[in-house]
């Protein structure tokens, strides 16, 4: 199973070659096989093999399935899952069961997906590593001292270990991306919108966004599908038709426009990385695309603009951490102040102290113009520097991360350092479109992805360009020998 496509699966389930509760008994072996890598915060494996059975039960039976039915997978552990531990990553929700699923949830046990944990992530998002996580960091399949990226390391980090063939994930300013890209696997980040943010804990909420990692880009075209779709419950969720991305995989790449961004290949990019993903575009040109040098003017304000808005939203959001209604209590308090205080200095771990208090300062009385206004006003010529790019190309092109997978601890006393592997990813955030990381060769043996970005709505152009791609080349099938 562990480099198999979801179509495959699938065929094999119809056919009777396999049963759900086997492929959900392979998964869950696998990732204690893999307990190492530390992907996981939690496995249902009761849940797991009663869902499978279940599915399974209404297969013999002739109902119609799902494509996804039957197939094992990972929840990252910022979708609250009913009656089932939802951490985010931070000892503030230890033990916190909440008392719904997210929509994303709903939609693939709807669909019969069988999930069979809760992966590894960055306190509540925060963090390029999964270094920030109170449950230990993830590890790289491909390298057990490397990081696998974050946030949503230990959905990669499954993933690329073939523990299961696709997880979910977010994104706020790279957190499904930058991990594929670290992990040598597929990563969507959809248009802002496109997908329910219900019951998806927030961080940032004008940037978050809910996603899928995956070894290629049919098997996220076949998620996508899936979990796409208005939902009236997020204010945010946008009622538009979804495009039928899986039957437009197969069109011809002939007279495709892709940008080349200069600032997306400048200071702070290795150039062997850089090198690496021209190669990859290369590919896309023989396969009819046209390759246009671009320039997004405003790309170098992005960091910053990102580091002040979204610590921002940060502060507002984490502000119901009280220890008052649920989430970590301290012990013993003489006052509320008191209780304020310690729940939230025991609770939250250094790097999401960070952004609150940065967020809090941005916000506060004399510096709201100087920051937080400032920062949206760049965030407006961030856009329309996407907008003016669009008229000229159909999709914009660039490594994914600068670098490949950094060392364990190599940036963690260097906060700037981290946050600058954000630098080609945190601009779609902010502009509020779709993108994704494909795998795009290697180098010194660790994975590279190239980022593909797309107007708004255009999630059917994204995956179009990455399936030919991987048709073309066999990036995607490499696997870890971990």
């Amino acid at each position: 199973m562990s480099s198999a496509s979801l179509a495959a699966l699938g065929a094999d389930l119809a056919a009777g070659r396999t049963s759900a509760a086997e492929l959900a008994a392979q998964a869950l072996d696998r990732a204690q096989q893999h307990a190492a890598l530390n992907s996981f915060i939690s496995l249902q494996p009761e849940a797991a093999l009663a869902h499978a059975n279940s599915v399974d039960a209404n297969r013999r039976a002739g109902r119609d399935m799902h494509a996804l039915a039957g197939i094992p997978f990972a929840h990252k552990d910022i979708f609250c899952t009913k009656g089932i531990a939802t951490t985010c990553g931070s000892r503030m929700l230890r033990g916190f069961a909440p008392p719904y699923d997210a929509q994303v949830v709903e939609r693939l046990a709807a669909a019969g997906a069988v999930s069979i944990g809760k992966t590894n992530m960055d306190e509540f998002a925060m963090g390029s590593s999964n270094e920030n996580s109170a449950y230990g960091a993830a590890r790289n399949p491909w390298d057990a001292a490397r990081v696998p990226g974050g946030s949503s390391g230990g959905s990669a980090a499954a993933v690329a270990a073939g523990i299961v063939p696709f997880a979910t994930g977010t994104d706020t300013g790279g957190s499904i991306r930058q991990p594929a890209a670290f992990c040598g696997i597929t990563g969507l980040k959809p248009t802002y919108g496109r997908v329910s943010r219900y019951g998806m804990i927030a961080y940032a909420s004008s940037l978050d966004c809910a996603g899928v990692l995956a070894r290629s880009a049919a098997d996220c075209a076949s998620v996508f599908s899936a979990i796409a779709g208005h939902d009236g419950r997020d204010a945010t969720s946008v009622d538009r038709p979804l495009e039928d991305v899986q039957a437009l995989l197969p069109r011809p790449l002939r007279g495709l426009r892709i940008g080349l961004a200069r600032e997306y290949f400048g200071g702070g990019v290795d150039a062997a990385v850089a090198a690496q993903v021209r190669a990859a575009l290369a590919e896309l040109e023989k396969l009819g695309a046209v390759l246009v040098d671009i320039s997004l003017p405003s790309a170098h304000h992005a960091i910053p603009a990102y580091y002040v808005i979204a610590p921002a939203e940060a502060s507002s959001n984490l502000a119901r951490y009280d220890g008052v209604r649920y989430g970590h209590r301290a012990a013993d308090a003489r006052s509320l102040d008191e209780l304020y205080s310690r729940s939230r200095a025991e609770g939250f771990g250094a790097e999401v102290q960070r952004r609150i208090l940065v967020g809090t300062y941005a916000l506060s009385a004399g510096y709201y113009d100087a920051y937080y206004l400032r920062a949206q006003k760049v965030r407006r010529l961030i856009a329309l520097d996407f907008a003016a790019a669009f008229e000229q190309v159909d999709l914009i092109a660039g490594p994914t991360a600068p670098t490949t997978a950094f060392r364990l601890g190599e940036k963690s006393d260097d906060a700037l350092a981290m946050y600058a592997a954000d630098v080609n990813t945190v601009a779609v955030n902010l502009a509020g479109l779709p993108a994704i990381s494909a795998p795009a060769g290697f180098v010194d043996g660790l994975p590279v992805g190239l980022q593909l970005i797309a107007p708004a709505f255009a999630e059917a152009r994204l995956l179009n360009a990455a399936h030919q791609l991987q048709q073309a080349t066999d990036w995607h099938t490499q696997e870890p020998q971990a």
